[in-house]
């Protein structure tokens, strides 16, 4: 039996910040990028996704202490789930004069005449990085050195959670204010949100790479 506390190594009793503390960790030591596996990375998941369900119902989310809770059984721990990703264009965001922190950008995205490769949604696989789904899906998103050293695949997250390798280009102060790379980027939650192409915003400057024949866009 793995419970959720093990495969977040935290005490039974430990409170939201502890938890929340203990997954950024692990899952950074999971990620696939630096050495783990997607079988660990979703147990990760998973486990941080039970605990949140006791935050909010008292235990866990079907009435279980998630102290009880095998994470190696279940559907849950045999098929992974995919990821819902709905997407927007830098370009619209600027085309239409909108701001990236504004609560209401996805509505009005979508009551807007946008192209299908501007605003739309894709699923992201349990084995797939952000930008990996996206080009399986016919998606042209920028990159340039796929490998978490520049910032010509970042993207915004509006809403849920985009993982990052331990080694890699963006800083802290920017990570904080929402911004990812998606070329070694696996989801977190169930749903995201994310602005793409947003390499063009005047604080990336510094972190992107001039055109070569690996450079999309």
């Amino acid at each position: 039996m793995v419970s959720p506390f093990e495969v977040l190594e935290v005490d039974e009793d430990a409170d939201d910040e502890a938890v929340e503390r203990a997954y950024r960790e692990r899952v950074k030591r999971a990620h696939p990028d630096q050495g783990g596996s997607i079988e660990e990375f979703q147990l990760v998941r998973r486990a941080y996704r039970e605990l949140s369900e006791r935050d909010d119902d008292g235990d866990g989310g079907d009435g279980t202490d998630p102290a009880d809770v095998d994470l190696t059984e279940g559907d849950d721990a045999r098929e992974p789930k995919s990821t819902r990703v709905e997407f927007l264009d830098y370009e619209a965001v600027v085309d239409y004069g909108w701001s990236l922190d504004d609560d209401e950008l996805f509505r009005k995205a979508g009551h807007a005449d946008l192209g299908p490769d501007a605003h739309g949604r894709l699923l992201v696989h349990p084995d797939e990085s952000l930008l990996e789904a996206a080009e399986r899906s016919g998606f042209a998103w920028p990159f340039s050195c796929r490998g978490g050293a520049c910032a010509n695949c970042a993207v915004y997250l509006a809403e849920g959670e985009l993982s990052q390798p331990t080694d890699h280009i963006m800083p802290d102060d920017l990570a904080e204010r929402g911004f990812r790379l998606s070329c070694n980027g696996y989801p977190l939650t169930d749903e995201l949100s994310v602005v793409f192409n947003v390499k063009q915003r005047p604080e990336l400057d510094d972190l992107i790479l001039p055109p070569g024949p690996f450079t999309r866009r």
